[in-house]
């Protein structure tokens, strides 16, 4: 199996830096946020953060090939970085501290492209969580001091804890209904919204989750972790990994049972 110690390494580098531009222009009076055609805010801040991974890693791995949100794909090869420099803007820019940094690893296999490294980065919780396969999943604020993460052990739906985004997207996706009847039977329903509740279900706080539509960029780094935690994460076909344009996780007991409610074989 490969070693991506440094990766991991590497990755914590990156995230450091970006965790420092973003926390510098947060709050600030005078940031400055576009409207992207997709009408999504971008802030000058997700833009900095991703130009200073971008340099950092043209230095560290000038072979590896570069995926960001906000300036695209670059280079080629069986090693790609995934970075979103801010997930969570909406809550960014509102002052909202529930956003972070977002970076992956991914390589070419027999059976296409698959996270192997991830780092989540929210410094305005004062959290951090990574994963690289292979080397299990863990919380903390260094590779030094770390917390190990493990997925629920809930078996029954009735008693789970189920985290998502929003409303809107379920109802224009026509699963309106299997969300509805998913709030109604499990035990507790909240929308933290972006990474986080991913975070959660590998941290074993949450036990399900799942998104309408999604992009590689917020789910590339959430996948890893939540895998490595021992839970699963899929598309809403049941699909390995994060390359559905939607994601469901939870701690794999539920697996079945979160995509018979909202999976895209449900009448």
């Amino acid at each position: 199996m490969p070693d991506y110690h440094d990766d991991l390494r590497l990755g914590h580098v990156l995230a450091d830096a970006a965790d420092a531009a973003t926390m510098e222009r947060f709050k600030a009076l005078d940031l400055k946020v576009e409207t992207k055609p997709d009408m999504t805010p971008v802030s000058e801040a997700d833009k900095s953060a991703e130009e200073l991974i971008r340099s950092q890693l043209q230095r560290a791995r000038p072979r590896d090939a570069v995926l960001g949100e906000e300036f695209g794909s670059e280079g080629s090869g069986p090693r790609r970085w995934i970075i979103d420099p801010i997930d969570g803007t909406k809550n960014y820019v509102r002052g909202v501290p529930v956003w972070a940094t977002l970076i992956a690893l991914m390589e070419r296999g027999e059976g296409g492209d698959r996270p192997v490294v991830g780092i989540v980065s929210a410094p305005a919780l004062n959290r951090r969580w990574w994963a690289a396969e292979g080397l299990g999943a863990f919380t903390g604020r260094s590779l030094t001091s770390a917390t190990r993460l493990t997925a629920s052990r809930v078996g029954r739906i009735q008693d789970a804890s189920f985290a998502y985004s929003s409303l809107t997207g379920w109802e224009e996706r026509g699963k309106l209904s299997g969300f509805l009847d998913l709030s109604r039977d499990c035990w507790r329903t909240r929308a933290y919204g972006d990474f986080w509740p991913y975070m959660m279900v590998a941290e074993g706080s949450v036990d399900i989750c799942a998104e309408p539509e999604l992009s590689l960029w917020d789910m590339a780094a959430c996948a890893v972790v939540v895998q490595e935690a021992g839970g699963r994460f899929t598309g809403l076909d049941g699909r390995p990994g994060p390359h559905s344009g939607n994601a469901a996780a939870s701690n794999g007991l539920l697996h079945e049972d979160l995509l018979s409610y909202l999976g895209d074989t449900r009448g």
